[in-house]
């Protein structure tokens, strides 16, 4: 069998593992914790899709709240996502907000594991939207993503998902 192939399955299998264990840790938490808002507080959490990773948030119910993503996929890439979004409640549907924002982010892509100058370092803007519902101490939210990458070369791609976040005091 090709050792590339091996090389993913055993990244992809991890991969499932740890947000296997994120899942839990964030269902521990909720049978541990009483039930509060999420105004003010910081969410943690994790995002499935193109590209799937943790998901952070300051909320801040009063203007823009902070929105991180340490994100990754299986092609070797790693970034971070760091979006500025504000929330605008839709009338009739407690709970539901429509989600908007701009951002930065940075990533770094290694084409081959077996040498190391073939590695890629991207920079760029973005913007979100999508919408959240809050749920108690809970934000479930579905998200898209267009990013334009102009270090190292300019490149336009669209990512999002589906996530879910816990609220802490």
């Amino acid at each position: 069998m090709n050792k590339r192939i091996l090389d993913y399955t055993s990244y992809f299998s991890l991969s499932l593992r740890l947000q296997a264990f994120l899942w839990c840790i964030c269902l521990l938490a909720t049978v541990s914790m009483k039930a509060q808002s999420v105004n003010n507080n910081w969410g943690i959490g994790i995002q499935l899709g193109q590209p799937a990773g943790i998901s952070i948030k300051k909320h801040n119910s009063s203007g823009m709240s902070a929105d991180i993503l340490l994100a990754w996929d299986l092609n070797d890439f790693f970034f971070v996502n760091l979006h500025g979004v504000w929330e605008k409640d839709v009338s009739g549907a407690d709970g539901l907000y429509f989600v908007y924002g701009p951002g930065v982010f940075a990533g770094f892509k290694e084409r081959n594991r077996h040498r190391d100058d073939d590695d890629e370092l991207f920079l760029g803007v973005s913007g979100t939207f999508g919408l959240s519902y809050y749920i108690d101490q809970f934000e479930i939210y579905l998200r898209l993503t267009p990013r334009l990458a102009v270090i190292e070369s300019t490149d336009g791609d669209v990512g999002g998902g589906l996530g879910f976040r816990f609220f802490f005091n």
